[in-house]
């Protein structure tokens, strides 16, 4: 186990992670392209994961760091969907502009 001495304090953790959050959530508002907003998106999961492996280090507790792997596979296969979906509009439209995806309603 590391000293406590030595960790930055859980508040510089907190800290960057909500600062990363944001810009992901500014991302997501703001750009078009789906590319981007998947990874603004990842940007967002990958700040939860660290304040989890944050408060999981505080608390002295692994339950976070276990989170943490459900939350990376959550995202993975998320990526994997996400990305078929955008080759897929890109191969039959040309065009992957997020406004005018309405074209998909049914």
């Amino acid at each position: 186990m590391p000293d406590v001495s030595t960790l930055p304090a859980l508040s510089a953790y907190l800290i960057v992670s909500a600062i990363l959050f944001s810009i992901g959530v500014v991302g997501v508002l703001i750009r078009r392209n789906p590319l981007v907003i998947f990874m603004s998106i990842e940007l967002m999961l990958n700040a939860v994961n660290l304040s989890l492996v944050a408060f999981s280090t505080f608390l002295d507790s692994a339950d976070g760091q276990m989170f943490v792997f459900l939350v990376l596979t959550v995202a993975a296969a998320e990526v994997v969907v996400g990305l078929a979906l955008i080759v897929s509009i890109f191969r039959t439209r040309r065009n992957i502009d997020v406004d005018e995806m309405n074209m998909l309603r049914g």
